[in-house]
């Protein structure tokens, strides 16, 4: 949905873009680095309003190598 503008699902072109947020008491679409919710990348989130399919994206290679260097040892 990001590239294409169309759902994978239904075919629609009826897409949002919501922006990934940090909010208060650590609300928001976000995941975490470190113990400071300053240090968090963002996740930006694609929104079907046809059928309510949803894509999550880490927009930036900085962000993703950011990920990479926290998580990627711990994921296996």
């Amino acid at each position: 949905m990001k590239d294409s503008k169309r759902c994978p699902k239904c075919n629609s072109n009826d897409i949002v873009v919501v922006p990934g947020t940090i909010g208060p008491y650590g609300g928001g679409n976000h995941i975490p680095l470190g113990n400071k919710m300053s240090n968090a990348v963002l996740v930006t989130r694609y929104v079907c309003l046809s059928c309510g399919y949803t894509e999550e994206w880490i927009d930036t290679p900085q962000d993703r190598q950011q990920l990479k260097e926290k998580y990627y040892k711990e994921s296996f």
